[in-house]
């Protein structure tokens, strides 16, 4: 599996992320925050494929451009999953009627709302059908942060203060197998398909043919396989970052490949930042470097900055994390 993100939208603009995770045998897309014309980056066969909508908080900056992406995606055959923090549903149910549906069909058009409380999921249900008028309570299950796990990827999130809490998710790829060629080249076994099923065992499978040998399949898996990390993504924005949301988020992130994290002001201004609890360069670099972060992608940068300051605001956190950078299409600032 691989994972491949876009940062939506301009600097000093509304911001958003795109993610595509490939299994090799499925495609799921994630969109994090849904800001003011970022899906117009994207292809519309693309936005109409989203599966999952992660809003960090619901502030007219995160869903500004939630109409553009409802209008491609309303009637869509599959459901559409929108995560995040407490009053979600509240607040997407005033948007998902904020038209008229006299002739809304009788197909499709199915959305779930689920809401991320500190130790359980809450599910609404909304039908096209029904005029989205309808919240259906789906009910509750317990969580600590997990919200969907498949056999290839986990999607995780934690919330933050924001004043309000601010959802950071975490999606990984679950680590990979793979075979040692030339550790399969001393056993003298030549490749195949049979390593599909070395590296996917039936249940209770306790050996395994290959070129007319048995071999006892525990015993090959420990020779042959190795195991590595595999992709993963993380997506913070809008909180302040304090010496309790450091402690919370740097084992939490450990190791993560990529960082895509808000940096709303230059360290100058810390003291806005604390203000009105955004991060700034400094303290996104600092996260990272504690994390063990692979890169740092700064995004969601206040307007106040033109791009000569927008250089400096890199410059500084790369100081600090040199892995650092601006999304591919914003240039050095």
């Amino acid at each position: 599996m691989s994972l491949r993100f876009q940062v939506l939208g301009a600097p000093g603009r509304d911001n958003a992320l795109f993610v595509r995770a490939d299994s090799g045998h499925a495609l799921r897309r994630f969109l994090f925050d849904c800001g003011q014309d970022c899906t117009a980056d994207l292809p519309y066969a693309e936005v109409q494929a989203v599966e999952h909508l992660c809003f960090s908080h619901l502030h007219m900056d995160h869903v500004g451009g939630f109409d553009p992406f409802f209008r491609a995606t309303f009637g869509r055959p599959e459901p559409v999953t929108a995560l995040g923090p407490p009053a979600t549903a509240r607040i997407l149910h005033h948007r998902l009627q904020g038209y008229l549906w006299n002739i809304p069909g009788d197909e499709g058009g199915t959305w779930r709302v689920r809401e991320v409380h500190p130790r359980h999921l809450h599910t609404y249900r909304f039908e096209l059908p029904e005029a989205f008028a309808i919240a259906h309570d789906e009910g509750t299950v317990p969580s600590h942060g997990l919200l969907l796990e498949t056999e290839h990827f986990t999607l995780e999130a934690m919330a933050l203060d924001h004043r309000t809490p601010s959802l950071a998710y975490l999606l990984r790829e679950k680590p990979r197998q793979n075979v040692d060629p030339q550790k399969l080249e001393a056993l003298g076994l030549p490749p195949g398909a049979w390593l599909k099923q070395l590296k996917e065992p039936a249940p209770a499978e306790p050996s395994l043919e290959v070129e007319g040998h048995t071999y006892d399949l525990a015993t090959l898996r420990a020779t042959l396989l190795t195991e590595s990390p595999g992709d993963s993504v993380a997506y913070l924005t809008d909180f302040r970052l304090d010496e309790t949301a450091l402690e919370r988020l740097v084992p939490w992130l450990r190791g993560v490949q990529t960082l895509v994290c808000e940096s709303q002001y230059r360290h100058a201004d810390l003291e806005l930042a604390h203000k009105n609890y955004h991060l700034t360069n400094v303290q996104a670099a600092t996260l990272a470097k504690e994390a063990g972060a692979g890169e740092l992608v700064l995004f969601h940068l206040s307007d106040r900055y033109g791009s000569r300051e927008r250089s400096l605001l890199l410059h500084e956190a790369q100081d600090i994390f040199p892995g650092t950078r601006f999304p591919e299409h914003w240039g050095d600032g």
